[in-house]
């Protein structure tokens, strides 16, 4: 039981090996420029979220009267 079990883990790990050789991984510059991309769209949607919050709370303050 012991060695099958050995061996479907040695199958795993071969065939991950294999499929990992099979990607097209970006550059150092493609990785830099995504990564880039996606800081300046996350703070981005941070401030647009902060925003409709900040106008949200404004209203339903105005809408309660506090």
């Amino acid at each position: 039981m012991t060695d099958r079990k050995g061996n479907a883990i040695v199958h795993f790990y071969h065939e991950t090996i294999g499929e990992l050789r099979k990607v097209s991984w970006p550059t150092r510059a493609e990785a830099i420029n995504l990564t880039r991309i996606v800081i300046v769209v996350l703070v981005a949607m941070a401030i647009f979220l902060g925003l409709v919050d900040l106008i949200g709370e404004q209203l339903l303050q105005l809408a309660l009267g506090l």
